[in-house]
């Protein structure tokens, strides 16, 4: 369908030659985004690479087109798609064309993500549309990182349900601390993850990325 429409072209760049491109100036685009660089060949430069034998990417033709979208997290948002990569040079499909028809086949209605991801939207209800697929809603939430600012993970320590059983925690220890993080209740209460329901509100949730005290060792219970 996008390659009767002439949305698609061949890409031979390598990551250094995209690095290299996303650096220079290429108008309404944002910081870092592929300026189309193998969309503005000759005939005579695309031969030459047919011939190199380097099997190409498929990319999107965006046009530059700017995305508008309301998230239910950070609100009125908008963006410019830059040509993005759909099929890879090793023929798999690429992130962004893979979750869109995924999302579409099990008609997911509402998607909800770490906010690292909200680069991606702009592109994928862009696609979603030229493929004719309903798209969902979006929430972005804040990352959870370690101590180290960065994003949590295990080098931070005791992250997963299990690792934490292993620490003497219990389900309503880790279900409480997780829930004092985002403000949804006193620090030390004791509570399964269904009792959270009543006092769900994401407008109350926080707008930042969130800190655990230390997640290497467990937090102390209202039991002591």
């Amino acid at each position: 369908m996008l390659e009767a429409a002439g949305r698609v072209y061949p890409c031979w760049c390598t990551r250094a030659d995209v690095r290299t491109a996303a650096q220079a100036p290429h108008g309404p685009l944002p910081e870092g985004a592929y300026p189309g660089t193998c969309r503005l060949l000759t005939a005579a430069q695309r031969a030459a690479r047919e011939r190199s034998g380097r099997p190409p990417a498929l990319r999107l033709d965006a046009g530059k087109e700017r995305i508008a979208f309301v998230d239910r997290m950070l609100g009125a948002l908008d963006g410019v798609v830059d040509d993005f990569v759909l099929w890879r040079n090793d023929d798999t499909p690429a992130y962004n064309l893979a979750v869109m028809v995924d999302d579409a086949d099990q008609e997911i209605g509402e998607v909800v993500r770490g906010d690292d991801l909200l680069d991606s939207t702009p592109r994928q209800l862009l696609l979603g549309r030229l493929l004719g697929l309903s798209s969902p809603r979006y929430a972005h939430v804040p990352l959870v990182l370690g101590p180290d600012g960065r994003r949590l993970a295990k080098r931070h320590g005791a992250v997963t349900l299990r690792d934490r059983a292993r620490l003497g925690m219990d389900s309503r220890d880790a279900v409480g601390s997780m829930a004092a993080d985002l403000g949804m209740v006193e620090p030390g209460e004791r509570l399964l993850a269904g009792d959270l329901l009543e006092r769900f509100d994401p407008d109350r949730l926080p707008r930042g990325p969130t800190m655990p005290d230390s997640p290497a060792s467990p937090p102390r219970s209202a039991d002591g």
